[in-house]
């Protein structure tokens, strides 16, 4: 069970044959980073797990990967007929317990899902397998235990079968409810994702005022603070004081204000006797990190992200992929930032994998509350990245 008891969470991802990485497995806590130099495979984490999620929601493989070749492993060589391809997977823990999900997909010659495993309380519970490669269906079988043990029927190779199961599927028999409801449990928890990568060339330009659900560019963040200062006083607060500890100078409020010619506002930094000074003039590292310290300290409601709405909020747990979580950030920066992630994951609310070049690990904020940081290293070994965990 995991930790956030009934909300269900990804605790694994796996890359057995995804771009750089091969029978890699990453362990995902409540916070996680994965670290390693320039070139080591960090993106590729958060793309996998990105495109599980978008797959999740319903979309089609050419929607989730626009160069499907460019995810097969370089050293892949195609079989007889000319294919290859990718594979990723990922394991949920939740009400059902460790829910384990298999994609194989075939990239060339052209895109389609070849092979499909959920497996969970000691029972395969979904399986797909391509049989004709002349048409585009892949047969599906899915745990009953019922008159049968399984049943069958064909499903579009280019969506994700996990998905689609609760439209196929009544829940008369006992093995049905087991399998819908370890497909539940799996897109509840892939879909709860907000992938973040603030732009600061982006931020500096001023917002409409009613754009105030946070894009993963943080291109709207004055439109953002306008909205979440009038909501929540309290929220607002903790923001201050997490900008107060990573921004030079004095700061005793975040404010906003309209443009002069109106139609926009701006974010500011209220300095005391200094006056107010436009957020665009903080470097970038600085802008990186108000966005940032935003995203943790909102939420779902505040965030540009699909929710699962037929879902209740308390079973959801919010995941933040941020690739480059530590990029522009001096190490004062850094190890602020990650106290704030540290105080929200600890919580059970919120979750975070974000990608970093160089860790503090000998010092990360934290482990007085109990909820310190899964740190994974990518290192090189005879060309294939492999994880360690930390």
């Amino acid at each position: 069970m995991s930790a956030s008891g009934l909300r269900p969470v990804v605790t694994e991802l796996r890359l057995s044959a995804f771009k750089t990485h091969c029978r890699a497995a990453f362990p995902l806590g409540p916070l996680t980073l994965i670290a390693g130099p320039s070139g080591s495979g960090k993106s590729g984490v958060l793309e996998a797990y990105t495109a599980l999620a978008r797959l999740a929601g319903g979309q089609r493989l050419e929607e989730v990967f626009r160069d499907p070749a460019g995810y097969v492993p370089r050293r892949a060589r195609p079989d007889g007929q000319g294919r290859r391809g990718f594979r990723i997977g990922c394991t949920v823990d939740g009400p059902v317990g460790p829910v384990r999900l298999d994609v194989a997909v075939q990239a060339e010659p052209e895109l389609r899902i070849v092979g499909e495993r959920m497996t969970g309380a000691g029972e395969t519970l979904l399986e797909t397998a391509l049989r004709d490669p002349g048409r585009r269906r892949v047969q599906a079988a899915w745990h009953t235990a019922g008159a049968v043990a399984v049943t069958r029927a064909p499903l579009p190779d280019d969506r994700l079968a996990t998905a689609l199961l609760p439209l196929r599927v009544a829940g008369k028999t006992e093995g049905q409810r087991l399998a819908l409801a370890a497909a539940e449990q799996v897109v509840i928890a892939l879909r709860s994702v907000f992938a973040c990568d603030p732009r600061p060339e982006r931020m500096r330009a001023p917002a409409p005022p009613r754009d105030g659900r946070l894009r993963g560019g943080c291109e709207n963040l004055a439109a953002v603070l306008r909205r979440t200062s009038r909501e929540c006083g309290t929220r607002h607060a903790a923001l201050v004081r997490a900008v107060r500890a990573g921004c030079t100078g004095p700061v005793e409020d975040l404010v906003t204000a309209e443009c002069p010619a109106g139609g926009a506002v701006r974010a500011l930094l209220a300095q005391g006797e200094l006056g107010a000074m436009p957020v665009e003039r903080l470097g970038d590292g600085e802008l990186r990190y108000i966005a940032l310290a935003l995203v943790l300290l909102t939420g779902p409601g505040v965030l540009e992200m699909d929710p699962v709405t037929d879902v209740l909020a308390a079973r959801q747990v919010l995941t933040v992929l941020a690739d480059g979580f530590d990029r522009c950030l001096d190490r004062r920066q850094a190890r602020a930032l990650l106290g704030v992630a540290a105080r929200m994951c600890a919580r059970g609310h919120i979750r975070l994998v974000g990608t970093v070049a160089e860790p503090p690990v000998a010092d990360l904020p934290g482990a007085e509350e109990g909820a310190g940081a899964t740190v994974v290293h990518l290192g090189c070994e005879r060309g294939t990245r492999v994880p360690t965990a930390g």
